[in-house]
């Protein structure tokens, strides 16, 4: 790290980088909002027959007193009214000052009635003006009502509008049901649109309440959004309507070229005319993510920086010293420090993305100059030598500098991997444990929980009498609900991760469809598989599932599963594409404000840094270490290979288009042997013809289905891998990959039995050889018995999740198509191996 004097290439600010957009505006095109109008019915009383109308149920109840204070008010509003221009109350209201703001919509009125002799009192001008609003006499606008008219405006607009209506919507079951103090706000939120709009509650559409969350206070947007779930719960909105609103005014979905452009206040016209152009040809050929970081790479770091630096400039011939001085700013980026003593210092370093910077530029010169020769009049004008060399955008370097940062995280974090995952179970367990005394203890109580007191409140608003927030004894305040959540999901994603490999967006959209099964046709057995969807390489890929991961989804699917069974299907938002996925039955997903939501990113990063920082794991220089998601899919693959796994295998299952970035994830794996064993693969395939590699003879697929007729033994089944010979010379009952059942308990029972008389013979004989092996046996089946004692208690305990075997694991059969169909995840796998007893 050095300090320079270097001009500085600016990165894109924060208002450069927001897109205001268009998701929002777009669906109000699509779904516009209900005009309230300037006349009907109501609107055109008389002040004798609005008054009458007002002395009328449901208008005239409760106290006595209310109601006259509310008469009182209503007289003087009608009044100071009538000196407003309109045929209409409406009319004359939106003439008045008091439709402009309800921040001080009473000072008109207030001024009219001392003016006139009266003393009126502010209170009873809003208590006036409420039950107008209630009769429907008077709408204010949408915005005017977004600080509320009144703390009652709910039960008024109910008691007056639609009791029916609301009932129904308090009574709605949801996934996920809010309490009641959130169902109440998103009642009073539909109470508004009532207030602005008119009808009832099966009158409201969709842009009455996009309406509504484009005004409404930051406080209030969750109740909008509630309120959407509740109207959408029961059917109301077409079937093309969005199924949530949540976040979606912060979405500005895709936008085009020219706004990527716009975002960096290009002042050169023909500069920017151009840069449009270019990105619009491009954008066919590349996906949404890629095209955002090309525009910010072209106009934010190169030409926006070059008219910072250099006003007026025009061309893309640049000059030497322009080139240069350009190139020197965009090698390095400014980092922040704060000092000991408090105070802010900036250093410099080298910024790492500045090859892909170059390389972007380096291509932007060469397609115009190649496009120019097919359309000189459009490209010809700007085709210029370019200012990065190929010597600039060598990879070479900046490849091995990634490697070795990427092999010194794996090397690392793979020692303290099992550290980790025990810190992961024990503190899911103590959250549960915790969270279990909440659940038995009575409101206002002190519980105490793995040596710590916490006092209970003494109310709670949830629906089932429960409360989740805790103080403890040091006066911090607890949410064990959050905090069980939070250690569950970061349980799951450690055993997730390390079990699979895959990246954290495959993980996001691991659905419950995900999880299928092929049937052996010879023996019935089903084989769970794990379906991964497309992502980074557009490959979609299989995973045989183990015991192990089978526990883990078996245990997200149980928590995630609705009343009906079913896991619910909701929208998520892609964050690179800027678009909204169809609704499905994600396995990532809780419920947040009576609400199911995907899980975010960084949820999932925050549950693993919070299980990091409970475990206390440093790193070499003493600081807490950190894992991101991507380090459980290097350390799944070094630690694979080191397993003796094949490379080409390896990169099967992790979805790398190339071995070579396959290699580049092994960080610890000898060099030597990798060489070697690509030099064996590649010597053979020259030898061997090319179409073993593509297909599976009759022969090569009984072998495969053989090897998992030929795992059942007398004590259970062996879980070895594929075209592995037993390396325990069938010591079974020892092997640590032997899985039994209840069935095989008797079994195990007289082995048992027999290995105590055994070593009391060998005692008695003086074998100790003997009775030092004999110990080990006795020990291996003793922990057998264990697993299986453990399997029925939490099978029959009432706080089973659903751990599956095979044979239960909650999947859906695929249906049994071709054989050589079927195999077509394995023959992935010895499409580059060439022979079956490699896979």
């Amino acid at each position: 790290m050095t300090t320079t004097t270097v001009p500085l290439v600016s990165p894109p600010t924060r208002a450069a980088r927001s897109l205001t957009g268009g998701e929002i505006d777009a669906y109000l095109q699509t779904f516009p909002p209900r005009s309230p109008g300037t006349d009907w019915v109501t609107t055109r009383f008389s002040r004798e027959e609005v008054l009458r109308r007002l002395e009328q149920p449901p208008f005239k109840n409760g106290k006595y007193s209310t109601h006259s204070m509310r008469m009182v008010g209503a007289r003087l509003l009608l009044r100071w009214l009538e000196t407003f221009e309109g045929e209409t109350w409406q009319q004359r209201w939106n003439a008045s000052p008091g439709s402009a703001t309800s921040a001080c919509w009473t000072d008109a009125p207030l001024a009219w009635g001392i003016a006139h002799g009266r003393k009126p009192q502010k209170a009873g001008l809003g208590s006036g003006l409420l039950v107008l609003v209630c009769a429907d006499v008077i709408r204010p606008s949408m915005a005017w009502l977004a600080s509320s008219l009144s703390p009652h405006l709910r039960e008024a607009i109910e008691a007056a509008r639609d009791p029916r209506g609301f009932a129904a919507l308090r009574n709605a079951r949801m996934p996920g049901q809010p309490d009641q103090r959130r169902t109440s706000k998103a009642l009073k939120a539909l109470a508004r649109i009532l207030a602005a709009k008119g009808g009832a509650i099966e009158d409201i559409v969709v842009g009455d309440v996009l309406e509504l969350l484009l005004v409404a206070t930051p406080n209030s947007t969750s109740h909008t959004r509630l309120a959407y779930a509740l109207l959408q719960s029961r059917g109301q909105f077409p079937p093309d309507a969005p199924k949530t609103l949540r976040s979606i005014e912060k979405r500005a979905g895709q936008v085009s070229p020219a706004q990527l452009v716009d975002r960096f206040d290009v002042k050169c016209r023909p500069i920017r005319d151009l840069l449009v152009s270019y990105l619009t040809e491009r954008q066919p050929s590349v996906d949404y993510v890629t095209l955002v970081q090309l525009s910010r790479n072209l106009v934010g770091y190169f030409w926006a920086d070059l008219e910072r630096h250099h006003p007026g400039i025009d061309s893309l011939h640049l000059a030497s010293e322009v080139r240069d001085a350009w190139k020197a700013r965009i090698a390095v980026k400014t980092v922040k420090h704060r000092m000991p003593n408090g105070t802010g210092a900036t250093t410099t370093e080298p910024r790492i993305g500045a090859l892909m910077i170059r390389m972007a530029v380096r291509g932007f010169y060469l397609d115009i100059a190649e496009w120019a020769l097919d359309e000189p009049e459009r490209w010809g004008p700007w085709a210029a030598p370019t200012p990065v060399t190929e010597a600039d955008c060598s990879a070479k370097k900046a490849a091995q500098e990634v490697r070795a940062r990427s092999d010194a995280r794996t090397r690392e974090r793979l020692p303290v991997l099992p550290a980790l995952v025990q810190a992961s179970a024990r503190r899911l367990k103590e959250a549960r444990e915790r969270l279990e005394a909440l659940e038995a203890a009575d409101l206002g109580a002190t519980i105490t929980v793995h040596g710590e007191s916490f006092t209970l409140p003494r109310s709670t608003e949830r629906a089932d009498g429960k409360p989740s927030k805790v103080v403890a004894a040091t006066g911090t305040p607890r949410d064990f609900r959050t905090e069980e959540k939070l250690a569950f999901y970061g349980w799951a994603t450690v055993e997730i991760l390390r079990h699979t490999g895959m990246r954290i967006e495959e993980l996001k959209e691991l659905g419950h469809h995900s999880i299928i099964s092929y049937k052996l046709p010879t023996t019935g057995e089903v084989i769970p598989l794990l379906q991964i969807a497309p992502s980074k390489t557009d490959q979609e890929r299989l995973l045989l599932v183990s015991p192990e991961l089978a526990d883990v989804l078996s245990a997200v699917i149980s928590r995630v599963r609705g009343q009906d069974g079913r896991v619910p299907s909701i929208p998520s938002y892609d964050l690179h594409e800027k678009v909204w996925n169809p609704p499905m039955p994600l396995l990532y997903q809780w419920s947040v404000g009576g609400e199911n939501r995907p899980i975010s990113i960084h949820t999932i990063r925050k549950s693993l840094h919070t299980l990091l920082a409970d475990t206390g794991i440093t790193d070499a220089s003493g600081q807490p270490l950190t894992f991101q998601p991507h380090d459980f899919r290097r350390i799944f693959i070094t630690d694979a290979i080191l397993n003796g796994l094949p490379p080409h295998i390896a990169q099967v299952i992790a979805g790398h288009d190339s071995i070579n970035t396959t290699m580049g994830y092994a960080a610890i794996y000898p060099a030597d042997a990798i060489e070697a064993h690509r030099a064996f693969i590649a010597r053979r395939r020259g030898l061997r013809p090319a179409g073993e590699y593509r297909a599976v003879t009759d022969e090569e697929w009984q072998e495969f289905l053989g090897h998992f007729e030929r795992r059942k033994l007398a004590l259970g089944q062996c879980g070895r891998a594929y075209g592995s010979s037993c390396v325990h010379e069938h010591a079974c009952v020892r092997c640590p990959v032997l899985i039994v059942g209840p069935g095989e308990r008797p079994r195990l029972e007289e082995i048992r039995e027999n290995l105590h008389a055994r070593i009391t013979e060998a005692e008695r004989e003086g074998w100790l050889g003997d009775v030092e092996q004999l110990a080990v046996s006795l020990a291996a089946t003793d922990d057998k018995i264990s697993q299986i004692d453990a399997n029925e208690r939490r099978k029959s305990s009432p706080v089973f999740i659903g751990t599956p075997s095979f044979s239960h694991l909650a999947v859906r059969e695929a249906e049994n198509r071709d054989k050589k169909d079927c195999l077509r995840p394995f023959n992935a796998l010895s499409s580059s191996a060439g022979r079956k007893t490699e896979c």
